[in-house]
C-alpha cells in the first residue's frame, strides 16, 4: 500500500503527465455529459428500451447513450465501422497497399479518406437510429425530425471523434479506445449495484464468490493479453573505421492472441444473420422459427457453438491479414539480422509462420472460451448486465486499454528516473508492435 501511494505522488509529481490525466479526464466528462443530451424533438419520458441482439452491443459500448437517443447516439462506432474497412482495403487493393507505404503523407490521405468514410457510415446509421426511435417518442414532424437528427448525429460522431483524438494527443492512453471503455465501465456500478440487489442477504455469499470469479477471469484475460512467444534474432558483427562491434541479440515478440477483440466483433456481427434471415420465412416454416428463435437466445449451446467457431476462423484470418511474415523475414535479411539455426528469407518466413499458426490455436480456443462465458454466468444465475463482464468483447477492450494507459504512463516514471508501477515484469498493451531494427 506505501508503494502504491508513493506512484501516485510520483505520478502527480510529474506536471507533464499530471497535465495529461486532467486534459484527459475533463474530455471524458465532456463525452459522458454528452450521453446524457436528448435529440431535439424526442420525449425522453416516452423512449422505450430497445437493448436487444445488436442494439445492446451498441448500447453497451456507448454507455447507454443509444437507449437514451442523446446526440452522441452513434458514438464513435462508425469511425470504428470506417477504420476497419480501410484496414481490409489496405490489403485486398493495391492502390491502398501503395497508400500505406508512402509513410507518413500515406497515413494522411489514408485518414482522410477513414473520416470522410465515417461521415457516410454516420448518415446511413441515422436513418436506422431514427427508424429505432417508437413513435410516441418523437413530438415534431416525422421529415423534420428526420433531418435534423442525421444532421446532430453525424455532428455528434464527429466531435466524439475529435474528443478521442485530443484524448491521444493532449492525454493518456488511444483516445478512441478510451471512449469505448468508458461507455462500457460506466455500467460496471449499476450492474454490480443489480446483481447484489438480486441476490439479497441470503445470497451475498454467492456474490462474493461472483466477485472472486470475476477477478480471476479478468487476471486470465490479462494473461492472455500479454501473453508472446519470443523468437531470437541475432544481428551480424559490424565492422566501424578500425573497431569490430559485436552483433546484437533480440527478438521477435509474437503475441498469442495477435488478433485482439476483432474476432469477436467480426463473429458477433454475423451471429445476427441467422435470426434476421429466418424471421422471413417465419410465418409458414417451423425450421424457420426453429432457428430464428435457437439464434436469437445467445444462451443456447447451439449459437454458442457456432460463435465459438466463427471467432476460431476469424482469428486466424486475421492473424495472417495483421502479421506478415515474409514482410518480416525480409525485414530481417535487410537489416543483417537471423534467426540462429534457419536461413534467412524463405526458410525464415515458414518458420515464422509455422510458429505463429501454432501459437495461434490457444489463444483462439481461450478467446472463444472468454467470448462465450458471459452466456455460461447468465445460465448459472447471473443477471444480463453484470454477466457481461464476465467476458466477451467489453471484458477484452477494457483490459487492454487499461494496459495501454498503465504503459504510457509506466514510461513517464521510468524517463523521470522514478520507480515503475510494477516491482518485476514488463507492462504491454495492445500496442506493442513487432520488434525490428531497421
Amino acid at each position: 500500500m506505501k508503494k502504491f501511494i508513493t506512484t501516485l505522488k510520483n505520478i502527480w509529481a510529474i506536471e507533464d503527465l499530471r497535465v495529461r490525466i486532467l486534459n484527459t479526464l475533463g474530455f471524458i466528462a465532456i463525452f459522458r455529459l454528452g450521453s446524457f443530451v436528448v435529440l431535439p424533438g424526442v420525449d425522453p419520458n416516452q423512449l422505450q428500451a430497445n437493448t436487444g441482439g445488436l442494439f445492446g452491443l451498441l448500447d453497451t459500448f456507448l454507455g447507454g447513450a443509444f437507449s437514451n437517443a442523446s446526440i452522441f447516439a452513434l458514438g464513435i462506432m462508425p469511425y470504428i465501422s470506417a477504420s476497419i474497412v480501410l484496414q481490409l482495403l489496405t490489403i485486398a487493393v493495391p492502390y491502398f497497399q501503395k497508400m500505406q507505404k508512402e509513410g507518413e503523407s500515406g497515413r494522411k490521405k489514408i485518414n482522410q479518406i477513414t473520416r470522410v468514410l465515417t461521415i457516410v457510415i454516420t448518415l446511413a446509421q441515422a436513418i436506422g437510429f431514427v427508424a429505432t426511435i417508437n413513435a410516441e417518442a418523437i413530438v415534431i414532424n416525422t421529415t423534420l425530425f428526420t433531418i435534423t437528427s442525421m444532421i446532430v448525429l453525424t455532428s455528434g460522431t464527429i466531435f466524439c471523434m475529435w474528443l478521442g483524438e485530443k484524448i491521444t494527443d493532449k492525454g493518456i492512453g488511444n483516445g478512441i479506445s478510451m471512449l469505448i471503455m468508458i461507455g462500457i465501465i460506466s455500467r460496471f456500478p449499476g450492474a454490480i449495484v443489480a446483481e447484489f440487489l438480486s441476490k439479497q442477504l441470503s445470497g451475498a455469499l454467492l456474490f462474493i464468490f461472483e466477485i472472486a470469479v470475476l477477478f480471476f477471469v479478468v487476471m486470465s484475460v490479462v494473461m492472455l493479453t500479454q501473453a508472446i512467444r519470443r523468437i531470437p534474432v541475432q544481428y551480424a558483427k559490424q565492422v566501424g573505421g578500425n573497431s569490430l562491434y559485436s552483433g546484437q541479440r533480440q527478438f521477435i515478440p509474437l503475441k498469442v492472441n495477435a488478433a485482439g477483440v476483432m474476432p469477436i466483433i467480426f463473429a458477433q456481427s454475423l451471429m445476427f444473420l441467422p435470426s434476421m434471415i429466418a424471421s422471413i420465412w417465419a410465418d409458414s416454416n417451423d425450421t424457420a422459427n426453429y432457428i430464428g428463435s435457437t439464434f436469437s437466445d445467445f444462451t443456447s449451446w447451439q449459437y454458442n457453438l457456432v460463435f465459438g467457431l466463427m471467432i476460431l476462423l476469424f482469428t486466424y484470418f486475421y492473424t495472417a491479414i495483421s502479421v506478415n511474415p515474409n514482410q518480416i523475414a525480409d525485414d530481417l535479411k535487410r537489416s543483417g539480422g537471423f534467426i540462429p539455426g534457419v536461413k534467412p528469407g524463405r526458410t525464415t518466413s515458414e518458420y515464422i509462420d509455422t510458429i505463429l499458426t501454432r501459437i495461434t490455436l490457444p489463444g483462439a480456443i481461450y478467446l472463444a472460451l472468454v467470448a462465450i462465458f458471459p452466456a455460461i454466468a447468465m445460465l448459472l444465475g447471473v443477471t444480463r448486465e453484470f454477466s457481461q463482464f464476465f467476458g466477451g468483447t467489453s471484458l477484452i477492450i477494457m483490459v487492454g486499454v487499461v494496459l495501454d494507459t498503465l504503459q504510457q504512463i509506466e514510461s513517464y516514471l521510468l524517463m523521470r528516473h522514478y520507480d515503475g508501477m510494477m516491482k518485476s515484469g514488463k507492462l504491454r498493451g495492445r500496442t506493442e508492435n513487432i520488434a525490428m531494427v531497421s
